[in-house]
């Protein structure tokens, strides 16, 4: 194992993970551009269920080919890192994922006794999966290849410039600039952070060359509204003696939440201690809203589970839920400037908000609650999932007929 590696606490080693996590997404997306598929065509998910207590980092599915996972599992000693893929993956695992290969990024400088471990590797998945490794070398080649940047290492300062290039390279990509001089401004990277950038490249084409006018204030209509918070938060909190573990789980919580919500074409809204607010059909209205929330609600719950499970992991004391529960309402939204003329910094109001927030305190753990108004959006195959709840009364709000979606196992 590198030195550098050795070197970094746990809680460092963890957010390399997530860190690399995240630039092997864009990297994957970013390949597939390249080969000429557009951006928006690939889906990309991560934390994605695989059976109990199992989640591939990250899926990915493009058009045309099969799917494939991605591993991170830097800093690991080979012995775990065989354990897990085996715990991981076996034939019906793979089958039921409909993938053709798994890539494993992993460190391989001062690894002991690699062809060994990748024997192992390779019997325990087996000869109907193709394994490709991702080195130090290999990710850095990527790494210029793809956004012309030379990173001399994984170090978390050196991974810290690669992101910078990357979000330069999606800027170039959301805004442009005739002359190829493109100017990662205040406005752009606020607006990055909310919505991917090929959803924004879209927008710019719709509205002109002006990024302010993206998201102007104003009333927008038919927003459907996701909230997810997670269960038994303040239980978690109270049983964990190393405040590091909370962070840990929080940064991991929101990095792959937010990139659940942008990358199936929603905008982030916020993050409020541990609750997520997605925003779906704005600043363009769409006719599927609901439904694209509701995919993303499942990818969500998805997320929840596995970061509630790595928690756990940590406690003397088994916590009385686990994961999301999540509520979602359809209405009309105001975006109103928190500054004079600001599109920087933006708030979001109406009355949805308030009502997904309500559904969401009505839905068990692993559970979906939804109004009428969403449930009337869906397809019928969805509709049928869900089960009609008994009506509520809530304060300053009125009666409301909800549908709930009972967890899966």
């Amino acid at each position: 194992m590198p030195d550098w590696i050795q070197t970094l606490g746990t809680a460092d080693l963890l957010q390399l993970r997530l860190m690399v996590e995240e630039l092997c997404c864009d990297l994957c997306r970013f390949e597939h551009m390249a080969g000429g598929t557009a951006p928006e065509a690939v889906r990309i998910d991560r934390e994605v269920f695989l059976g109990p207590d199992s989640f591939a980092d990250v899926r990915v599915r493009a058009p045309g080919r099969a799917a494939y996972f991605v591993e991170v599992k830097l800093g690991y000693p080979s012995e775990i890192l065989v354990r897990h893929l085996r715990r991981k993956y076996n034939s019906e695992t793979i089958a039921a994922a409909g993938v053709d290969r798994i890539v494993l990024v992993v460190d391989l400088l001062g690894r002991a006794q690699w062809p060994a471990t990748l024997a192992q590797l390779r019997s325990a998945l087996g000869s109907s999966i193709q394994l490709d490794v991702w080195d130090e070398t290999a990710l850095m080649t990527r790494i210029r290849e793809c956004f012309g940047v030379q990173v001399g290492g994984l170090t978390p300062p050196q991974l810290m410039e690669a992101r910078m290039a990357i979000d330069h390279a999606k800027g170039q990509y959301a805004f442009g600039h005739p002359d190829g001089n493109y100017s990662h401004a205040p406005l752009n990277a606020q607006l990055l952070w909310h919505f991917a950038y090929w959803k924004l490249r879209r927008l710019k084409e719709a509205t002109g060359p002006d990024a302010r006018q993206i998201l102007p204030p104003g009333l927008y209509r038919n927003v459907a509204v996701l909230l997810a918070d997670m269960c038994s938060f303040s239980s978690y909190m109270r049983d964990t003696s190393d405040p590091a573990l909370v962070r840990d789980s929080l940064t991991a919580f929101y990095s792959r939440a937010r990139y659940q919500i942008i990358n199936n074409g929603g905008m982030l809204y916020q993050f409020v201690g541990d609750e997520v607010i997605g925003l779906f059909g704005i600043p363009d209205s769409c006719e599927d809203c609901a439904s694209v929330a509701l995919d993303t609600a499942h990818s969500l719950l998805s997320i929840g589970a596995s970061v509630a499970k790595h928690w756990q992991r940590h406690l003397d004391r088994v916590q009385p839920s686990a994961g999301l529960h999540i509520g979602i309402a359809v209405g009309d939204l105001q975006i109103v400037s928190l500054r004079p003329f600001s599109r920087t910094h933006i708030g979001a109001l109406g009355d949805c908000i308030n009502l997904a927030a309500r559904l969401m305190a009505l839905a068990g753990e692993g559970e979906i609650v939804a109004t009428t108004g969403v449930h009337r959006q869906l397809p019928e195959a969805d509709q049928q999932r869900f089960v009609r709840a008994d009506a509520v009364d809530l304060k300053n709000v009125g009666k409301i007929q909800a549908w709930r979606l009972p967890a899966t196992a």
